[in-house]
């Protein structure tokens, strides 16, 4: 099913996109960390559906070792009711088979992550034949999110903030993937990956990205808005007021 492009908003913004028949399920949100407490932090906002997570940032929490890294995991998973990406490490068939087949024992919730490489394809196929789920990261062009759809991956993660950071445009390329997974109904859902900010949630819901990930602060930067502090003032200032006036 193609979407609808309505006018460029007059900003110079992006086309918005709708087609309510494709989202019978509301916009997912997962936090990219591996830190415990911004994880905790998230999930009490009530909002959060998932967590990803990738070698770089189990170092940046001092994680290392593959005992460490993998109770590090299930301590994530029994903070999160939803999705939890797990990395695998190897670049050959082999080995990553072997380490998705372990991670994917630690916990129910557990999304084993395979780089977009050629033996990545094979193990994407692999985990999809027996009903081991994946998520196909480092997707940089649509050419590679329709391979990682073809063989069975259930997420695919276009890094947009990293095709921004070399002056490309990362959202186009979640309108190309969305466009292409709708004309051929793949199950696929695309997660939004490299999130860096509010307004690349508020782009990627636009167009329709299934799941973004980002930083606590990009999540928390959806609650802010200038009106909604000062009304509140006002509010409170009227109502001490009046409580003062009856008092008085």
């Amino acid at each position: 099913m193609n979407k609808t492009v309505v006018e460029t908003l007059p900003e110079g913004g992006r086309p918005a996109y709708f087609c309510p028949a494709i989202h019978p399920t509301p916009m997912k949100f997962f936090i990219d960390t591996a830190n415990l407490d911004q994880i905790r932090e998230a999930a009490a906002l009530g909002v959060l559906d998932g967590v990803t997570t990738n070698p770089s940032l189990m170092a940046k929490e001092g994680i290392s070792g593959e005992a460490a890294v993998r109770q590090h995991y299930v301590d994530i998973c029994n903070i999160v009711d939803g999705d939890v990406s797990a990395e695998v490490i190897g670049t050959d068939f082999e080995t990553m088979v072997r380490e998705g087949e372990a991670l994917a024992a630690l916990h129910d919730n557990i999304v084993v992550k395979v780089p977009m490489i050629e033996d990545g394809v094979k193990a994407l196929r692999y985990f999809s034949d027996k009903g081991i789920r994946t998520n196909c990261t480092l997707v940089f062009s649509a050419g590679q999110a329709l391979l990682a759809a073809k063989a069975g991956a259930d997420y695919v993660s276009p890094f947009i903030g990293r095709l921004d950071d070399i002056s490309s445009d990362g959202l186009q390329l979640i309108e190309q993937i969305r466009g292409i997974y709708d004309n051929y109904m793949f199950k696929t859902e695309i997660l939004a990956a490299s999130v860096r900010h509010t307004m690349h949630i508020i782009d990627c819901a636009q167009i329709g990205a299934d799941v973004m990930t980002g930083p606590l602060s990009a999540i928390k930067g959806l609650l802010k808005h200038p009106l909604t502090d000062s009304g509140l003032e006002k509010f409170l200032a009227d109502h001490a007021k009046a409580a003062a006036s009856v008092s008085a």
